[in-house]
């Protein structure tokens, strides 16, 4: 009789299963989604939004003009806590409150890291001779060592400053090492804003990172002591310098950069072009140690020490083999995690194997949408301000497709027979790993690097089985070698098969040059693929693919971008204007920072000078048959006269209030404030769209905000 009972509940569990996968008696799709939502809450998957919303919080918080005030933080939180005991009592609501808990901790999450791990920004450069002890050690390269500084002393009469820490450049001196104590002559200057509309904040990034100017030493530095901070960092440093080393003893360019790339997280001896090259093949994510790498070690640790202790029948009858292997695996994926710098995509992935392990453990199902958002909360409540980087843009949106995508495989516990068929399930699995990775990244890295991998399928086919069977395994035997001084062969090895690896991207680059350019989005896009992939964890079954596929028309219908008219940089003299054959300067250098970037981004070169520029020694003028003028001002002489006759004024001097009553004005006070800006030119209202690069002007990361 409780055979027959469980056989019923199973039988009546996989109807309610599938029915929302009908239409409903009215055969309304509106009916679908209820029946899937409802479906999906009484599955408790409300707790995989709990990210989303905790995601929600934070880009509200970014969205504010202003800094929130203490004591609305505070108040929110008891009112928060408030009502959450009172539907835990009435039992009202309940299952909602973890969802607005995690908005309002969002909201929060920044302020408060901002307070114990943020500082002071550098508003005006200074030099002089200072004492500074080392933090940490970002890359060493042929240009020099970029290294991270604190407890910064003035000497000589150099300014105090009010800074918690600083990103040095130093070019020559000697090998540094955290913990050393180094005095020298130093230039430091403010953190450089965003380069162009939307793009990477490095203002932001650095605040919370508690770095508050880059700098560079004007000569070498000597070393004048060391200290002894966090020992075990110091250690883990050290030890990561000295495997870049002996991978450089052996390996040339471009396998050395890739090889210290895998092996300790450090791209910095990744070329622009092996990256670009990597990129359009599909094969960026190898560059950074995330899921794959991680995996392939823990897993081939596990999946390894499993098959010794089993070889032995002693050991196989007395010792739990799969408990121990998976300890070992855990073990594993934290030492891999330590000696790669510990980057978002590493930590999250080394977060999501101990879960993994974990459950092998206790005897749990490892793989779900559960462990994925968990890990998630993890990364965000430790690094709120790593989720408006790529990296973790990418990780997240890439893991979330692949754990929804194995949830719709059926019959997954199937085992293939002949080595036939695992082979061409292998290669099978790999390709639809990497199409729906690839769809699911494509609209974030479009974004950020307005570039797609259209034959990325191709270059991660050809290339994997080289990085999971060779690459990897070749480095891990070279890393425990290094010891006894016998890693070379197996890293000759490495970079061999990292050789060929490169040449399968540049083939791939190759076939897809000319179509793997992307269209410019908005920032609105990224909002939008949240909400799609917030939709596609919630929902089981296949009405999850509703979510992605309205979030591809909504992209196309309102996250499309327009092509800039003009551009004027913050940092340089550099103007762009368009053109009739695309966009030329009418001030700077091509081969700039800021030129290059804007290159880079709006996908089109710039020519060193724009024809039909007029200029004399006051300033210059540009009339363009699209119906605008601009005027260059260079000396306070031309204002009265180009005011009352260009549409827009460009200068870096302060423009008259005059000037700005009569058309529209970039100055110095614009570009001091917001920063780069980007403008285009609307016909119908004949003035120009503006955009700068720096819209919150008076949040504690802006060095530059009115305050100061």
């Amino acid at each position: 009789m409780p055979q027959n009972e469980n056989l019923i509940g199973a039988t009546n569990k996989s109807v309610h299963r599938s029915q929302y996968h009908k239409t409903g008696p009215d055969g309304t799709f509106a009916w679908n989604i209820a029946a899937a939502a409802t479906h999906a809450i009484e599955e408790r998957r409300l707790f995989v939004l709990i990210p989303f919303f905790t995601l929600v919080g934070l880009i509200v918080y970014r969205l504010a003009g202003q800094e929130p005030a203490p004591f609305v933080l505070i108040g929110s939180g008891f009112g928060f806590f408030g009502l959450l005991l009172w539907s835990l009592i009435l039992g009202r609501y309940a299952r909602w409150m973890p969802l607005l808990l995690a908005g309002w901790a969002g909201f929060s999450l920044l302020p408060l890291h901002g307070h114990f791990f943020g500082g002071e920004m550098l508003n005006y450069p200074a030099f002089g001779v200072y004492e500074v002890q080392i933090d940490r050690i970002l890359s060493s390269r042929e240009d020099g060592q970029r290294i991270v500084v604190s407890d910064i002393i003035p000497l000589d009469g150099a300014r105090t400053l009010e800074i918690r820490r600083a990103r040095l450049l130093v070019r020559k001196g000697p090998t540094l090492a955290a913990g050393n104590v180094i005095r020298g002559p130093m230039r430091l200057a403010r953190v450089p804003g965003p380069v162009v509309v939307g793009g990477f904040d490095s203002q932001f990034h650095a605040y919370f990172d508690g770095i508050g100017a880059y700098g560079n030493t004007t000569q070498p530095p000597i070393i004048v002591g060391t200290n002894s901070i966090a020992p075990l960092r110091n250690i883990i440093t050290n030890v990561r310098q000295t495997i870049g080393k002996r991978i450089d003893l052996v390996l040339e360019q471009p396998a050395r950069g890739i090889a210290r790339a895998l092996t300790v997280g450090d791209q910095s001896g990744v070329s622009d072009e092996t990256r670009d090259t990597m990129a359009a093949a599909g094969l960026a994510h190898v560059l950074a140690i995330s899921g794959l790498h991680l995996t392939l070690v823990a897993g081939g640790v596990f999946f390894a020490l499993r098959l010794l202790l089993a070889m032995s029948y002693s050991l196989g009858q007395n010792l739990p083999v799969k408990k121990v292997a998976a300890i070992a695996g855990i073990i594993a994926a934290l030492i891999y995690l330590a000696l790669s710098g510990a980057s978002v995509s590493a930590v999250r992935a080394t977060v999501m194997l101990v879960l993994v392990f974990g459950a092998v453990l206790v005897g749990r199902r490892a793989i779900t949408m559960r462990t994925v958002a968990i890990a998630a909360i993890f990364v965000i409540i430790t690094d709120p301000a790593s989720v408006f980087r790529p990296s973790f843009q990418l990780s997240f949106s890439a893991v979330v497709a692949l754990v929804g995508a194995y949830e719709l495989i059926p019959n997954r516990g199937d085992i293939q027979r002949g080595a036939f068929r695992r082979l061409v399930g292998f290669f099978g699995g790999m390709a639809i790993t990497s199409l729906v990775a690839g769809a699911a990244t494509a609209l974030f890295a479009a974004y950020h690097f307005q570039q797609t991998a259209p034959l990325g399928v191709l270059g991660n086919l050809a290339a994997l089985p080289l990085v999971g069977f060779v690459v990897l395994p070749s480095a891990f035997i070279a890393v425990l070698l290094m010891p006894l001084g016998f890693e070379a062969p197996f890293l000759r090895l490495m970079g061999q098969a990292t050789d060929i690896i490169f040449a399968i991207a540049e083939h791939v680059a190759g076939w897809s040059d000319g179509i793997g350019g992307s269209p410019l989005l908005l920032p609105v896009s990224l909002v939008i693929g949240l909400f799609a992939l917030g939709w596609f964890a919630f929902f089981e079954g296949r009405i999850r693919l509703a979510g992605p596929i309205f979030g591809i028309v909504l992209v196309a219908a309102v996250g499309v971008d327009r092509a800039p008219d003009i551009l004027i940089a913050d940092s340089t003299k550099a103007v762009a204007v368009r053109g009739d054959n695309g966009l030329g300067l009418i001030s700077g250098r091509t081969g700039s920072f800021a030129v290059n970037a804007w290159e880079e981004t709006y996908q089109e070169p710039i020519a060193p000078k724009l024809a039909g520029l007029r200029c004399d020694s006051i300033g210059c003028l540009i009339e363009r048959p699209e119906g605008f003028t601009i005027s260059l001002v260079k000396n306070r002489e031309a204002f009265r006269e180009d005011c009352a006759m260009a549409d827009l004024v460009v200068t870096r001097l302060t423009a008259p209030q005059t000037c700005r009553d009569l058309t529209q004005v970039i100055d110095y006070q614009d570009l001091q404030y917001g920063g780069m800006h980007w403008l285009a030119w609307d016909v119908k209202r004949h003035e120009f769209l503006v955009r700068p690069a720096i819209s919150d002007k008076n949040r504690p990361w802006r060095s530059n905000r009115p305050e100061n």
